[in-house]
C-alpha cells in the first residue's frame, strides 16, 4: 500500500524532561516531527538517546513537558485521563517486548482485551476480522491456551493480533524482537510489514537492530534527545553505518 504522506502523528516542538530544574535532564529536545499514514517507521539512536521517550509521548503514554500532540488528527496534549485513555484503546495498538499479556486470560481473551475493557461487545464483522488475524497468525490452535503455555513467539503473534483487533489508527512497537530468535523474529517483522502494505495501518518501532529497521519506509535516527537523520528506507549495512557514524560523532 501507498503512504497517503498524511500525518497519523504530528509532534509540534516537543520537549521531555526529568528531574527539577537543578538536576533537569532532557529526554528530548524541541523535536518536531510528522508520521506519515500508512507507512512503517522506525525509530533508532543510541542507548539514552530518547527513541522510547519519543515513543511514550507519540503515543500518549507519557506526557511532554512542552510542545504539543496531535494523534489521528486529534490533539492529545490536554487531554484529560480518562479521554487519553479512551483514545488509546481505540486508535492505537501496542506490542512490547515483553509481550505484556494477562497471565490469568487465555489467548482468545487476551486477543479481545480491548474490547472487554472498553465494556464493547464485538459486532459479526469485528469478530470475523479477528478470526482472519487468528488464522493468519497461526494461532487457531492456542486459543484456550494461557500465556504460559505458548513459546515467545507464540506470545508475540498474540501481542500482535491484540494490537490489530480493533483494528487502529497506529500500531506502537516497542523492540517486538528483542526477546525473540532470529526467525521468528523475521516472522513478526512480516506480520508487522503486511499490516502496512495489506492492511493499511501505520507501524512506529523502535529498535536497535539494523536488521529489524530495514524493513520499515522511513528511519528516524536520535541522539541526544533531537532528530538528528531522517532517512528513507535503508538496508541493514547502510544502517549499521549510519549509527557508527553516529557513535563516532558522540
Amino acid at each position: 500500500m501507498t503512504s497517503s504522506h498524511l500525518p497519523i502523528i504530528r509532534l509540534d516542538h516537543v520537549s521531555k524532561h526529568h528531574g527539577d530544574a537543578a538536576r533537569r535532564v532532557t529526554a528530548l529536545d524541541d523535536v518536531s516531527v510528522d508520521i506519515g499514514a500508512g507507512e512503517f517507521t522506525a525509530v533508532m539512536g543510541p542507548s539514552g538517546s530518547g527513541k522510547s521517550t519519543l515513543m511514550h509521548v507519540a503515543a500518549g503514554l507519557d506526557a511532554v513537558s512542552a510542545g504539543r500532540i496531535q494523534i489521528d488528527g486529534v490533539d492529545v496534549t490536554g487531554l484529560g485521563d480518562r479521554d487519553l485513555t479512551e483514545l488509546r484503546r481505540r486508535r492505537l495498538g501496542f506490542v512490547f517486548q515483553s509481550f505484556n499479556l494477562v497471565p490469568t486470560l487465555d489467548v482468545s481473551e487476551n486477543i479481545r482485551l480491548p474490547f472487554l475493557l472498553g465494556g464493547h461487545r464485538t459486532s459479526r464483522e469485528e469478530d470475523a476480522w479477528i478470526d482472519r488475524l487468528v488464522a493468519m497468525l497461526g494461532l487457531g490452535d492456542r486459543l484456550t491456551h494461557r500465556p504460559h503455555q505458548l513459546s515467545g513467539g507464540q506470545q508475540q503473534r498474540v501481542a500482535i493480533a491484540r494490537a490489530l483487533a480493533s483494528r487502529p489508527a497506529v500500531v506502537v512497537a516497542d523492540e517486538p524482537t528483542g526477546a525473540l530468535d532470529s526467525r521468528t523474529g523475521r516472522d513478526v517483522l512480516a506480520i508487522l510489514r503486511g499490516a502496512v502494505d495489506d492492511w493499511g495501518q501505520s507501524v512506529v518501532m523502535v529498535t536497535h537492530d539494523p536488521v529489524a529497521a530495514a524493513n520499515a519506509d522511513r528511519i528516524l535516527f536520535l541522539a541526544d534527545g533531537r532528530i538528528v537523520g531522517d532517512r528513507p528506507g535503508m538496508d541493514a549495512a547502510e544502517i549499521s553505518a549510519t549509527m557508527l557514524g553516529m557513535e563516532a560523532a558522540a
